[in-house]
C-alpha cells in the first residue's frame, strides 16, 4: 500500500537532495535555482553531509540541510524550513556566513575563498509586506555594485508560489515540493514527466513502501506538528501582549487628551 509522502518533511527532503543515490537531483536542483547566478551549469558535486538512513530511522535527524561542493570548489547549502520565526533571517545569514568562513584552514589566504550559495525553501512568508515567492539576496551597495561577487542567498516561499503552468525548472521543483504528496505515480501531471521528477517520485515511493522508512516519516510529521503548535502559541501570546500594550498606550493617550481639554476649558 502506498502512503502519501510529503517531500517537505525533513527526513524525506534530505533523502531527496542529500543522498548519494540522488546526486543527479542535487545538481539539477542547484542549476534550476541558480541559473541566473552561475556562469556555467554545475556538472558534478560532492555532498558534504550525505543523508544517513540510520540517523533518520532513529528519529534523531537534527542536521537537515544539505551541503555540497562542486568541481570549482564553490559551496552550496540547501535547507527547508516549515516554520518562520522571529530570528529566521538572522539564522539564514549566519548559516551562509558560517559556511563561507569555514573554507579557510590555517595558513590559507583570503584569495582562496570561493563563492557560497544558500537556498532556503520556506513554507511560510519571511516578509509579510512582499508577495514575491522568490528573492535573491547579494552583498551590494545602494547603487547596485557588488562588494564581492561571492555568492547569494535564495529564499523560495511555497505558500506564495501559485504558478499553474511550469515554465522553468525552478518552478517545476517548487511545484513538486508543494503538490507531490497528492500525486498518484500512475497518473502524474504532464509537467512531472521528466527524468528528474520521476527519480524524485521514486524516492517518495521508497519512503511509502519500505516499512522502516515509513515508520520514520510519521514520527517526523508528529514532531513538526508539535513544533507548529508551540510556534502558534508563542505567536498568539506575542500578539496578545502587543494588543495589551497598544490598549494601554491608547488609554494613556485618551487620558492626556482629556487632561488637555480640561486645561483648555479651565484656562
Amino acid at each position: 500500500m502506498r502512503h502519501p509522502i510529503d517531500p517537505k518533511v525533513d527526513c524525506v527532503f534530505k533523502a531527496l537532495l542529500g543522498s548519494e543515490d540522488n546526486r543527479a537531483l542535487v545538481i539539477h536542483f542547484l542549476n534550476a535555482v541558480l541559473v541566473d547566478d552561475l556562469p556555467a551549469p554545475i556538472t558534478e558535486v560532492e555532498i558534504l553531509n550525505p543523508y544517513n538512513e540510520r540517523e533518520a530511522f532513529s528519529d534523531k535527524l537534527t542536521i537537515v540541510d544539505v551541503k555540497a561542493r562542486d568541481a570549482a570548489r564553490r559551496l552550496f547549502q540547501i535547507e527547508i524550513q516549515l516554520l518562520v520565526f522571529a530570528d529566521l533571517a538572522s539564522r539564514i545569514l549566519y548559516g551562509w556566513a558560517d559556511l563561507y568562513s569555514q573554507q579557510l584552514q590555517s595558513g590559507q589566504d583570503h584569495r582562496e575563498l570561493k563563492p557560497t550559495y544558500a537556498i532556503w525553501i520556506l513554507d511560510q512568508s519571511l516578509r509579510r509586506d512582499d508577495s514575491a515567492y522568490a528573492r535573491r539576496y547579494r552583498m551590494r551597495d545602494d547603487r547596485g555594485y557588488d562588494l564581492i561577487d561571492h555568492g547569494s542567498i535564495w529564499v523560495l516561499e511555497l505558500n506564495t508560489f501559485a504558478a499553474a503552468q511550469v515554465e522553468t525548472e525552478r518552478e517545476r521543483w517548487l511545484k513538486f515540493f508543494k503538490e507531490a504528496d497528492r500525486f498518484d505515480e500512475a497518473t502524474l501531471p504532464d509537467w512531472m514527466h521528466t527524468a528528474e521528477m520521476r527519480q524524485a517520485m521514486s524516492t517518495l515511493n521508497a519512503f511509502s513502501e519500505k516499512e522502516r522508512a515509513y515508520h520514520a516519516y510519521p514520527a517526523r510529521q508528529e514532531f513538526l506538528r508539535q513544533q507548529r503548535g508551540i510556534q502558534r502559541e508563542l505567536d498568539e501570546a506575542r500578539a496578545a501582549k502587543e494588543a495589551e500594550q497598544q490598549a494601554k498606550e491608547a488609554a494613556l493617550a485618551e487620558v492626556e487628551r482629556l487632561k488637555a481639554l480640561l486645561k483648555q476649558k479651565g484656562g
